[in-house]
Order: structure tokens, then sequence, then C-alpha cells
């Protein structure tokens, strides 16, 4: 039955009815036609030959759910399936019985690989040139790391071969393991997460990302710039364990070491103990080999150093130098003789000249020499005046007298 369309807005007074409202939703969602729209499937279920799934917006927090009639399926590809990034025609219909919007598929096919790529290399291009993959910014990974962070799907395959791998190489080696969606709407979010959760703490070395391989497609949330950017803000070392040969995902570029399988990552994070205790035998056996080659070296040298004449009868330096000791003393001898002899001589030279200037000497040849009490040496007769006391010196002895006259 036709709604009549009043002409004045709907007031409390005047309400619309629940038709109208309906019918004016119906025929405003009806004027949007159809509208090509990418998106990623995120929820894929068949009933009595239709399909009800869910597309995703590939950058947004966006959902929309979708209807896909039998008549509409059996001319879409058959591989569709969750995880699949596609673009697809699609119809809005506004049920006004029901009051529930519908988007029906028209068309629906794979986003072309070509297009993913162009993208995907973008991206690369950017972070590239931002520095994120460069060599001087990947760090050393650990010799032994105390605890190993492992980021990937729960009762996984690659979590069960790194685990198991890690162990057989060291069975003392600990984990701390978050369980993350490895494809899917939920991948980005919660491998970010995970990679910071790790990070955080404090006890972990080093981060192993791992998912067991898979479809380009279904990898590309390790390719999602989030999950790089993550990667690269982490302080520590990531391993990326994706084991995707072909079309590897940015993950592996900016990791700080790259695995080609979960396996792989086991091996190259965790040493072998056996071959560690090989190595250190080895080392021992090379080391003590040196260590003994050296003290036989040194014996030999000593025993030829022994065998030598000058060890082996040390009173050959006596005998060969004897003639020469005899030699320097005799000329020692003749020299210190020399010199008595010079010094003897003047000596007595010395000797003759000091008696000759001797006063000594003019005393014996008669003079004598007069002092007045005070010391002085008398020169003058004013010096001595009548009854002063004089001290004569001979050469022989002291005489005292006084002056009683006094003549020039």
């Amino acid at each position: 039955m036709a709604v009549s369309m009043p002409a004045q807005p709907a007031t409390a007074e005047d309400p619309w009815p629940i038709a109208l409202l309906g019918n004016k939703i119906r025929d405003y969602i009806d004027r949007l036609g159809t509208v090509w729209v990418e998106g990623e499937i995120t929820q894929w279920g068949q009933s009595g030959g239709n399909v009800y799934g869910k597309l995703k917006d590939l950058n947004a927090d966006a959902t929309i759910s979708f209807t896909i009639w039998s008549s509409v399926r059996v001319k879409l590809p058959e591989n569709l399936k969750q995880g699949d990034r596609v673009v697809a025609l699609i119809k809005a219909n506004f049920w006004v019985k029901g009051g529930s919007l519908t988007m029906q598929v028209m068309q629906m096919r794979h986003v072309g690989l070509g297009d993913l790529l162009e993208r995907l290399e973008r991206l690369r291009a950017s972070l590239t040139a931002e520095g994120l993959f460069a060599p001087d910014r990947k760090k050393r990974l650990p010799f032994l790391p105390n605890v190993i962070g492992l980021v990937t799907g729960k009762d996984s395959d690659a979590e069960k071969d790194v685990l198991r791998n890690a162990q057989l190489r060291w069975p003392a080696v600990q984990f701390r393991v978050r369980h993350a969606a490895v494809q899917g709407d939920r991948t980005v979010g919660e491998v970010v997460a995970a990679i910071e959760a790790l990070d955080a703490d404090p006890e972990v070395d080093v981060i192993i990302v791992a998912r067991g391989g898979g479809d380009f497609q279904n990898l590309l949330g390790f390719s999602d710039e989030r999950v790089v950017r993550a990667a690269a803000a982490a302080t520590t070392p990531i391993v990326s364990a994706i084991g995707h040969e072909a079309d590897r995902p940015l993950l592996d570029d900016v990791a700080d070491l790259r695995a080609s399988t979960p396996t792989d990552a086991a091996k190259r994070v965790v040493p072998d103990v056996g071959e560690e205790l090989a190595g250190v035998a080895e080392a021992r056996s090379r080391l003590t080999g040196r260590l003994v080659h050296q003290i036989n070296t040194e014996i030999s040298r000593l025993e030829q150093i022994r065998t030598r004449p000058a060890l082996a009868d040390g009173a050959w330096i006596v005998t060969s130098r004897s003639e020469e000791v005899t030699r320097y003393v005799a000329r020692g001898a003749e020299m210190i003789d020399r010199r008595i002899e010079r010094a003897e001589s003047g000596l007595a030279e010395l000797t003759a000249r000091l008696r000759t200037l001797s006063p000594q000497q003019t005393l014996r040849r008669g003079y004598a020499i007069v002092q007045t009490p005070d010391g002085s040496a008398l020169r003058e007769t004013t010096q001595a005046p009548t009854g002063t006391d004089l001290r004569i010196t001979l050469a022989e002895g002291v005489l005292h007298a006084t002056a009683t006259e006094t003549e020039r």
C-alpha cells in the first residue's frame, strides 16, 4: 500500500510513520547505486549456497557486512576465502520491513598482485629513505640469550619448531611466548602489541617473530607499516622468521636478522651445546699442545746453552785472561812506583824550598827575633824604652831580657 508523503516536516504533534522513514532511507540509499570498494575478507561463511561475510578497510578500523547470493556466487572466482584482499562491486540495500542495511555483492575479485607489489615497493622505498633498513641500525644478537621472546600463532607449527629446535641445541634455554594472529585483520594489532610487550621485558634478550610461510597475500600483515615501525623502534634485537623466500615481507628488511624458517631462527639464535663443548675441548687441546711445544722448545734451548764451552768449563775464562791480568798487574805496579817516585821528588823539592824560606834557617845562621810583651816584633829602638821586657827567640830556645840602654 502506498504511503502518502506529508509536505510538512515531522513534529511531535504530527510524527512520521515508521514506514515513511524506512522508505525515505531506502530511497536515499538507492540513489548511491553501486560502488567499487577495496578491503580484506575477514569473515567468509556459506549457507544454502549464499555467502555471508565481512570486509575490512585496509588502513582504518572500519568493517562492513556483505551478502553474496547464490546466483552471483557461481560467477565469482572459486578461490575466494578469508584473508584475501579483494575489490568488490557492491550495492547498499535497506530492508524496510526489518530495518536493516545490507551490502549486496555484485562482483568480486582479488586485487591484482601487481597492484599489491607496487604498493609494497612504494612503502619499501619510503622506509628505505627514512633509513629504517640501514645496515648500521641492525643490532648484534647475544651469543647466549638469557630469555628469548617469541611472537607466533598459538599451537602453530612455527612455535613448535622454534621451541623444539632451540631446546635440542641448548636445553636450558628459556622463552617468553606471546601468541598473536599471523593472518587476517587481527594480525597487525596483535603482532605490534606482542613486540612492544616483549621489548619492555628487561629479561628478554632477543625477539623472534615466526610464521611458517604461506600465501603472499596472507603475509601482508608483516609488511604493514605499523609492524615495521614497531620492530624498528624496539631496543631488543628482532629476528624475522616468516619463512617466505619469494616476495619477502618488509619485516625481514627491518629485522636485525632474517631467518629463512622458524627452525633456522632457532639455530641462529641459540648456540649448539654439543658444538660449543667440542669447540672448548678443541681449544683446550690446542692450548695444551702449544704449551707443551713451548716448554719443549725452552728445554732444548737450555740444553744447548748448557753444552756451550763457556758454561761447560768456566776455568777457561781465568786461564785465557791470566796473562792479560799479569800484564795489567805489572803495569799497574810500575805506574804506581813512578807516581811515588815523582811524588817523592816533588816533596823533596818543596821541602828544600820551604827550608830555604823558613825563618828557622835564618835563626840558625845567628839571627834572633826580639818581641815586646804584646808579641810585636822590634824593628826600632824607640819601640823598647829602657826597662822594657823583651822576648828573644833564637834558633834553639827563647831568652827573656830587659832593655837597659838604647843606641841609635
